[in-house]
């Protein structure tokens, strides 16, 4: 992967949400700078051009570069000598607003990181990946759980065939935070997640279900052929899911779960992965990033350690910062993400040419694998668990 040496600068970035009593947008802007291979020199932080301005200096944000809005962004950005622009977005803003702002500056030429899911809906997704194709612009989704070292080599391990042929797969997301009707109180994450308008047709398996699902894609590498799910909500008067269950088959055979809840006592960010296949087996646990188990029958369980030595895959082992035994999780993971986007960054900005569908990170064909998830879940929750086709042009890897 080419370095920053190749531009001999660092990439500069703009971060659009991330304001005041936000979440999301601190964390992508912490890990874009972990490597220090980025700055973050330019944002619109709030859909309030006053909350905007007046978050800057919270992310050290030059105040002729603090913007009121989005079209103020590009305009400004783009009257900029090209030296000196962006060149790179970082979307970290409610579901129902991220298709505008990633179309804006994927038509403007700017690169883009796209907080998941990718869009509103499975429409807007598929816009969006034409217009990147025309656009050229490099393209990642931030499903950060894939930037963990040890689901890399997970990855590895089953690209390799050392689990022979993948028969099944086991993914949740178990939470408890909406046990009771947070966003009655204002919560500001409870209140936009829980409605339609902003958070789109599906609630928990929308916000956290599509991790899920990413992960075992991510991990196997299977291609989906149909899903039969079911959705409810278990909190009174709430709009959307907050617990469901999917089955899911697979083009060679094997079959997938996925399950997610925001109700269940005293979960935390329980996202875990089990997959079967006909040599061995390994269990992942999100909670414990830093080991995996790996199982084969009649042999002594494996205990797998991140940076733990030479037996890890070259990618998992570049994953790693600090040694073995030392806990490197989230931030570090949602790091990994990025700096696997950057080096396509790089190529683009040195006229290299680069592949952006056979990507290490999530690009815009898997914004759409996920969005194309959501839609037919809950087609299939709505028809009584019916079988829906999830097969799609671009969900090919």
């Amino acid at each position: 992967m080419p370095t920053n040496d190749v531009l001999q600068r660092k990439l500069r970035m703009g971060l659009v949400g991330g304001g005041q009593g936000a979440f999301i947008g601190r964390v992508h802007a912490t890990a874009a700078i972990l490597d220090n291979r980025a700055c973050l020199v330019a944002g619109a932080l709030s859909s309030d051009p006053a909350k905007a301005k007046a978050s800057a200096p919270d992310f050290d944000i030059k105040p002729d570069r603090a913007y009121g809005s989005v079209q103020e962004m590009i305009a400004s950005e783009l009257k900029l000598p090209v030296g000196e622009r962006v060149d790179f977005v970082s979307v970290a803003t409610p579901n129902h607003t991220h298709f505008e702002i990633a179309k804006a500056f994927a038509e403007a030429g700017f690169n883009v990181m796209c907080d998941k899911p990718m869009t509103f809906d499975l429409a807007q997704a598929e816009e969006l990946a034409n217009v990147v194709t025309k656009s050229g612009v490099v393209f990642g989704v931030t499903h950060n759980y894939t930037g963990y070292p040890l689901v890399r080599q997970a990855r590895d391990m089953v690209m390799s065939g050392e689990l022979g042929e993948i028969n099944a797969v086991r993914a949740y997301y178990i939470q408890g935070w909406l046990r009771t009707k947070l966003e009655a109180s204002g919560q500001k994450q409870a209140d936009w997640r829980t409605d339609p308008k902003r958070s789109g047709a599906a609630g928990c398996f929308g916000d956290i279900a599509t991790h899920a699902y990413n992960l075992g894609r991510f991990v196997t590498g299977l291609i989906p052929d149909q899903i039969s799910c079911s959705l409810k909500s278990f909190v009174e008067g709430r709009s959307l899911d907050d617990y469901g269950a999917a089955v899911i088959h697979f083009t060679n055979g094997a079959l997938g779960t996925v399950t997610a809840s925001q109700i269940s006592h005293g979960r935390e960010n329980d996202l875990w992965i089990e997959v079967d296949g006909t040599k061995g087996a390994l269990e992942w646990h999100q909670e414990e990033p830093n080991k995996m188990t790996y199982r084969v029958n009649g042999k002594p369980h494996q205990i797998y350690t991140r940076a733990g030595g030479p037996y890890l895959s070259a990618t998992a082992g570049a994953s790693s910062r600090i040694p073995a035994g030392h806990p490197e999780a989230f931030l570090e993971a949602f790091a990994n993400v990025y700096t696997a986007a950057y080096g396509d960054m790089i190529k683009r900005a040195t006229g290299q040419k680069f592949d952006g569908q056979a990507t290490l990170y999530p690009n815009v064909a898997d914004g759409v694998d996920g969005m194309n998830f959501i839609t037919q879940s809950v087609a299939s929750s709505s028809d009584g668990g019916a079988w829906k086709s999830l097969k799609h042009p671009l969900c090919r890897r």
